[in-house]
């Protein structure tokens, strides 16, 4: 029986093939829950404070002296490109017009009386009876009493105008951060209305002029955004920033740089918003959560050689946990599941 087996090459074939699996499978399982402590090159990542600030703020301002009436709007409201927000009213102005409008309606009667002189001058001249200087002397007082009532429907036009720069309008859109005035208040030529946050808005960090050569435009960084769930409770929720700009100046020590987040409309312009940034790097071993267990307070983690040691952790990554002190490069280590006696 033994002969008529080996001499069936197919048999003998099947039965190698299970006996190598069969030996290669615990080699296979230890090696698949073993790991090797290495060093790796990980982003010195600080946490500092960043404020959400306006790419521009433009000023709304008053292009006539007067009182203030009619005030529109008032801090946090939004305004759109050349809505009225609030008008400003100088009373002279409108006796000018009405001055104006008087002189307009004397002139209108010399007119009308110079053509009809010039229309009467006409007829005594066809008729021989009138001299032409009395004809070129109505056609002078007709002329002359037109362009008068040109230049004064000029003039009104000029009062009209300076009467509708009184209505105070939103430069570009936005949301309102100030109103400098109420009604009633009495503004000149230029003075400030309102201030409006154009509706652009950027997370401005500033860093220790230490730290300036570490950061680096189109650098992707950290903000912790909170947001309020169904239950009304207020969480946290970690979202990526790009460094779109860093200035070249740097103001009382200071390095200062914007971030490009999406969603800043609904924060308070000067609101600050946690940020992690990097600002270097350094080496450390990171180990993975299953290769290290805790008890009384301690973290522990197991050599292949099974001789446990005590190692002191430091921040948590993607890859797993930071390794300060307790294991060097190159040592093996084996899975919690693996580790004899280890109280879970």
């Amino acid at each position: 029986m033994v002969l008529r087996f080996f001499s069936n090459p197919r048999w003998v074939i099947a039965t190698l093939a299970v006996v190598a699996v069969m030996a290669a499978s615990p080699t296979l399982k230890a090696e698949a829950t073993e790991f090797t402590a290495k060093m790796q090159s990980v982003d010195d990542l600080k946490a500092v404070f960043a404020t959400v600030e306006s790419v521009d703020v433009i000023a709304a301002r008053a292009r006539n002296t007067g009182t203030i009436r009619g005030l529109n709007v008032e801090e946090g409201d939004l305004v759109q490109a050349g809505q009225v927000i609030a008008r400003v009213r100088d009373p002279k102005l409108e006796l000018e017009i009405k001055a104006l409008d008087a002189k307009l309606s004397s002139i209108d009667a010399e007119r009308k009386l110079a053509k009809t002189d010039l229309i009467r001058a006409r007829s005594l001249r066809k008729s021989g009876a009138g001299s032409q200087a009395r004809l070129d002397q109505a056609e002078t007082r007709l002329e002359v009493a037109d362009r008068n009532w040109a230049a004064m429907k000029a003039e009104r036009a000029v009062i009209t105008e300076r009467q509708s720069e009184g209505a105070v309008r939103a430069p570009k859109t936005g949301r309102v951060l100030k109103v400098n005035v109420t009604d009633g208040t009495v503004v000149v030529a230029g003075e400030q209305v309102a201030m409006i946050a154009v509706e652009s808005y950027v997370l401005r960090l500033r860093l220790p002029e230490r730290h300036a050569r570490s950061l680096k435009t189109g650098e992707t960084v950290s903000v912790l955004r909170r947001e309020i769930d169904a239950s009304n409770h207020q969480q946290t929720k970690r979202i990526n920033g790009t460094i779109v700009q860093i200035y070249p100046k740097i103001e009382a020590g200071r390095v200062v740089a914007d971030i490009n987040v999406a969603g800043l409309g609904t924060y308070f312009v000067g609101e600050r918003v946690r940020v992690y940034v990097s600002t270097g790097s350094r080496s450390v071993i990171i180990v993975p959560d299953d290769y290290i267990t805790w008890r009384y307070g301690l973290s522990f983690v197991r050599l292949k050689n099974n001789r446990e040691v005590v190692v002191q952790v430091g921040q948590r990554s993607k890859n797993g946990i930071e390794i300060l002190s307790g294991l060097k490069p190159g040592d093996v280590l084996i899975k919690a599941d693996m580790q004899k006696g280890a109280v879970q």
